[in-house]
């Protein structure tokens, strides 16, 4: 049962609920896009589907619909009573009452099979949400994330171009990125301010540079170029890399952050002796 504006209003009013600002909920109240999202996911029988954000259960249903098993994950308490009403018909549908960035997946993902992340992000948690992911929990190969377009903008953004930033580096650095599609505020209940874009995240078999670069060192070094990224890296990295070391893995220390891709990335890593008492990320 995917919802429309009156069946979600309705299912709302009888449960004695709204969408809450605080937690960044926006509802998706047109089964054509909750279709949409779930045909480009490209899920079947076959996947196992974590929805995280799953709200009063439009886009659940819409997964269910596709055979799918689903892990819908839910922190708002008034919101439980309405999300398990929606999904009661489909069998393979399983609620977890929790905030997402406290889970355990080790205890929820009892298994070594692939999962699949499809949401509707709440737009204060997606980044630091999705880079856990990456980070954390290589039994997530594929994500369909619906997010506030300037930050699909930021996921999937190459060198040289404004989006272009640490956060780019670290999607390229675990997956290949693309936006799939643009979703208009008429969608949800309430209507956004701005646009949001359906971002497709696929993990590759092996991160983009090789494990012997410490990943640690690699991201403290971007995040530090980045954090002053109209400067010359030979100035942001002053305190972290030598003269010596851009000279070893061919990088101009005259570039700025924002022209260096992943490779380049892990070059200046590799050829950079970790800093004696740096923190590590």
């Amino acid at each position: 049962m995917t919802l429309t504006p009156a069946t979600a209003s309705d299912l709302l009013a009888r449960h004695g609920v709204a969408p809450r600002r605080s937690l960044g909920q926006n509802f998706v109240v047109d089964p054509n896009t909750v279709r949409r999202i779930a045909r480009l996911a490209d899920v079947g029988p076959k996947d196992r589907v974590i929805e995280i954000g799953a709200g009063i259960g439009s886009l659940t249903a819409a997964l269910a619909e596709t055979g799918a098993r689903v892990l819908a994950i839910e922190v708002d308490d008034g919101l439980i009573p309405a999300l398990k009403e929606v999904v009661a018909p489909y069998e393979r549908v399983r609620v977890l009452h929790a905030d997402v960035t406290e889970i355990d997946w080790s205890s929820q993902l009892d298994d070594d099979r692939r999962w699949v992340v499809v949401a509707n992000l709440p737009y204060n948690i997606a980044t630091p949400l999705v880079m856990g992911l990456l980070d954390e929990v290589p039994t997530v190969t594929r994500m369909l994330v619906m997010v506030q377009k300037e930050v699909g903008e930021r996921f999937v953004a190459i060198p040289r171009t404004p989006a272009y930033g640490a956060v780019s580096v670290k999607v390229a650095y675990w997956a290949e990125a693309k936006i799939v599609g643009l979703v208009p505020p008429t969608v949800f209940i309430p209507k956004p301010k701005v646009d949001s874009a359906l971002v497709s995240i696929v993990r590759r078999p092996k991160p983009a540079i090789p494990v012997s670069v410490d990943r640690d060192w690699l991201f403290q070094l971007v995040r530090a170029g980045f954090g002053q990224r109209r400067k010359m890296l030979r100035r942001s990295l002053a305190d972290l890399v030598k003269p010596a070391s851009f000279e070893r893995a061919g990088i101009s220390p005259e570039a700025r952050a924002e022209e260096l891709d992943v490779y380049a990335w892990g070059l200046l890593a590799s050829y950079a002796p970790r800093v004696t008492g740096a923190a590590r990320a």
